[in-house]
């Protein structure tokens, strides 16, 4: 049986207009919950979402509700054997030693990119630096031309943006004509990489010999699709976290700029306290109880990592940031044998883009409210127009 409320006359927040209350509460009185009718199992403390997402027999991430013959391969929506060698394949380009070769690359596009944001008094974050740096960065790895750049960002942002309704419903005509296009675009790389090789991340793995033989085009345009999530909008996310901090505790700035050894903690506490990923997604497979509630197999859950991040049972002041928290078992990469590849790859990118902010303003502010539905989604708010001051 679930909990009862503690106090009966406390009302349920709104999720959409107050999601961190909500997720409060339910830690408190309701932990695995029904959204309505015959919707997904809400998933709210730390323990149990760590249990679900280091469980992967019991909560399968085979997910989708597309006929196996329509799917691509993903190693995001599968499970072993499937999982374990697509990860395989592809892990090595996500080595943190390939990663930290990546350093001056990531240095110079965000130097670039914050210059320009010097020559204004405001501007939207996304557009400036939080969206532009982690898509170039990908498109650094898949070999993209600068001149194909805007139609890259385009199709990144269209297909993520659409996921759900990919996985479960009918893909919109917007993202099933960016998706083609995609496949379309690296299908050609892929046939001039076969002939004539190129050193980066995609020419590499058209390269790679496996037990099987060299990768199938599916299988490459799989990695392709894979580093759109896996580098992108967790970087994106985690740079509109951290200036959303600066606004909320301005002495942070201060803190980094006079002590640049606090910011990889700043990073992780960012992380924690606003996840990039509200959720994640699994299917029960077996008939399974959680927290006192009995949830059928063939079940779908949403483990909320937002909420996990900010248990009170795990996290001491859940609610404040705290710049140099320990520990800080955050769950905001996941967790087990899908643990985010883009990991590293987001912190090099968030701690790249946190030294050169502090570095080159002196303050940081927002300019409008962040919408509570707009900041707890996937990979943040899509818009954030903020004040600077040099």
């Amino acid at each position: 049986m679930n909990e009862k409320p503690k106090n009966d006359s406390e009302a349920r927040p709104d999720q959409a207009k107050d999601p961190y209350n909500f997720y409060r509460y339910l830690r408190d009185h309701d932990p695995v919950c029904r959204m309505e009718g015959d919707g997904p199992w809400q998933v709210a403390r730390y323990e149990d979402v760590h249990r679900i997402l280091k469980d992967q027999d019991t909560f399968s991430s085979d997910v989708s509700m597309q006929p196996p013959e329509e799917r691509s391969p993903s190693m995001l929506f599968s499970d072993p054997p499937v999982h374990n060698r697509l990860r395989k394949l592809v892990s090595y380009a996500f080595k943190p030693s390939y990663i930290e070769a990546q350093r001056t690359v990531v240095e110079v596009r965000c130097e670039e990119l914050i210059a320009d944001m010097k020559q204004h008094k405001s501007v939207d974050l996304v557009d400036a630096l939080a969206s532009p740096l982690p898509v170039n960065i990908i498109a650094h790895m898949l070999g993209v031309v600068d001149g194909d750049m805007k139609a890259f960002k385009v199709w990144s942002d269209t297909i993520f943006s659409n996921i759900g309704d990919i996985l479960f419903g009918v893909t919109s005509e917007e993202a099933q004509r960016c998706s083609d296009e995609l496949n379309a675009y690296f299908l050609e790389r892929i046939a001039e990489l076969r002939v004539n090789p190129v050193d980066h991340v995609l020419g590499r793995l058209v390269q790679t010999e496996t037990e099987d033989g060299r990768l199938t085009d599916e299988e490459l345009l799989s990695f392709c699709r894979l580093l759109l999530i896996a580098g992108n909008e967790t970087t994106t996310g985690l740079i509109t976290a951290a200036v959303r901090i600066f606004d909320e505790v301005p002495e942070t700035l201060v803190q980094l700029r006079e002590n640049p050894g606090l910011i990889p903690g700043f990073i992780e506490e960012a992380l924690r306290y606003y996840s990039p990923f509200a959720a994640t997604i699994r299917k029960v497979t077996r008939d399974v109880t959680i927290a006192g509630t009995a949830i059928p197999a063939g079940s779908i859950v949403l483990p909320l990592i937002s909420s996990a991040n900010r248990d009170e049972r795990v996290f001491d002041r859940p609610e404040a940031f705290v710049i140099d928290r320990q520990p800080n078992p955050h769950v905001a990469f996941g967790f087990g044998i899908h643990f985010c590849l883009g990991a590293h790859l987001a912190r090099l990118e968030g701690q790249i883009a946190v030294e050169q902010l502090v570095q080159n303003f002196s303050n940081i502010s927002l300019a409008t409210s962040v919408g509570a539905e707009e900041g707890s989604g996937l990979g943040g708010p899509k818009s954030l127009r903020v004040e600077l001051q040099v």
